[in-house]
């Protein structure tokens, strides 16, 4: 793989707002924020979409969402509720084509989320 965004992130190529790390994931704040708190939550490892996930990556993929209620615990939303979406291919909205987990939290998120884009068809 030639390297996303989210690696040039990773690798300190380009700069993130950081609010956790270890060594098998990394979350940081959306530049583009859908909600009060916009959070991707991201492998270190690179994996272009859900369908590319395998058997060996399921502690993986389970560990992202761990990092996602810890990072809820700790920014004092998970009682208030928050949101936890992971896109698959372009038609779902993925645009960086490594996965990645948007927390989104800090108002009420109706559903679905996209009415107003939805296409007739």
């Amino acid at each position: 793989m030639s390297g996303t965004i989210f690696t040039k992130i990773i690798n300190r190529e380009i700069p993130a707002d950081i609010v956790f790390e270890d060594d098998i994931s990394l979350a940081f704040r959306d530049i583009n924020p859908q909600a009060p708190v916009h959070l991707l939550i991201i492998p270190k490892k690179e994996i272009a979409t859900i369908n590319d996930v395998e058997e060996g990556d399921r502690e993986l993929v389970g560990h992202l969402y761990w990092v996602a209620a810890r990072l809820a615990k700790e920014m004092g939303f998970d009682d208030d509720g928050y949101r936890v979406v992971m896109n698959c291919g372009e038609n779902a909205g993925q645009t960086v084509f490594h996965i990645h987990l948007h927390l989104l939290a800090g108002k009420p998120l109706g559903w679905p989320p996209y009415t107003d884009r939805m296409k007739q068809g």
